[in-house]
């Protein structure tokens, strides 16, 4: 059971001490505040969002080469030459889509560097991720549950997304700037008593949790969404088979407990389904211009 410590006579409110409260109140604040003034250096595409970047692009390429080739060396690679195709194909008709969209949209800097790269690796998890670099995992346990070519590319339009709207280097960045704070918080509490000190701490650490970090977890999802839907859809897939998917994923953890969505990294499979049928009419005009480009009233869909 969780108490307050006890506060003792050295922690009696004297003028230094009251100043120090006032510091460490301040020092509390700043990396929340940080977070929103130093967020003004980049721009997410389509949401138009601001975020935070402290990581040089060039650093965070190298870092994800790195651990993508690392990864691959302790996974085996699927050897269905169908299903692997498959995966190569719907991830370079995805990748040619971002290619277009961030042409015509004078943000082609942001995959500078970018060297596309698709891979089948045999596993249970129903997963899949992009690392910045344009590195992709998809693992097999996910087909059954992605179904077609359709479903996978609502799969690879969401991660995708995410590193195309630089989420991992704004992650990297908030959680830089809560350290920095976290470090200052310890050394402006070190003669305090060993309780005050861990329960600040304590405090420190929910706060930054819950009210940054969650957040915009929840946040760069529901953009990964919006996103992975626009550019699916230049695909010329069908934008209107996310809500499918997504209801299929959501089956496939029913039994897997999860918290309440104000601590959890992703939204409600409520409010996600919600979000999605918002950014549908968006997507479709995208579908509608790829099915009049290229003279089709549907595109078929191919299934594993």
């Amino acid at each position: 059971m969780f108490s307050l410590p006890c506060w003792s006579f050295k922690d009696s409110p004297s003028n230094g001490h009251i100043a120090r409260i006032i510091a460490l109140f301040l020092l509390f604040l700043a990396p929340f505040a940080g977070i929103s003034f130093l967020s003004g250096c980049a721009q997410v595409p389509v949401t138009g969002r601001s975020q935070l970047n402290l990581v040089p692009d060039s650093q965070l390429l190298a870092m994800s080469e790195q651990e993508y080739r690392k990864f691959l060396r302790k996974h085996r690679l699927c050897q269905d030459r169908a299903k692997v195709a498959m995966v190569k194909r719907v991830g370079r008709r995805i990748s040619q889509a971002v290619e277009r969209f961030l042409y015509e949209n004078g943000q082609i800097d942001r995959i500078r560097g970018y060297k596309w790269e698709f891979n089948l690796v045999c596993g249970k998890e129903i997963n899949a991720f992009c690392m910045p670099g344009g590195k992709v995992v998809v693992y097999s346990g996910l087909l059954p549950v992605a179904r077609d070519e359709n479903g996978l590319a609502v799969v690879l339009g969401h991660e995708i997304a995410h590193a195309v709207a630089n989420h991992a280097a704004e992650r990297l960045s908030q959680a830089l700037l809560l350290q920095l704070g976290g470090d200052a918080l310890s050394m402006l509490t070190g003669s305090y008593s060993p309780a005050t000190r861990h329960l600040l701490m304590q405090l420190y650490g929910l706060g930054a949790n819950v009210g940054v970090l969650l957040p915009y977890s929840r946040t760069q999802e529901y953009e990964a969404d919006h996103l992975g839907l626009i550019f699916m859809a230049i695909a010329g897939y069908d934008p209107r088979g996310a809500l499918d998917f997504w209801k299929r994923m959501m089956a496939a953890a029913r039994n897997k407990p999860r918290p309440p969505e104000l601590l959890s990294t992703h939204p409600s499979d409520r409010a996600r389904l919600e979000r999605i049928v918002q950014y549908l009419p968006e997507a479709l005009s995208y579908y509608r211009r790829y099915l009049q480009e290229h003279g089709m009233k549907k595109r078929p869909v191919r299934r594993f």
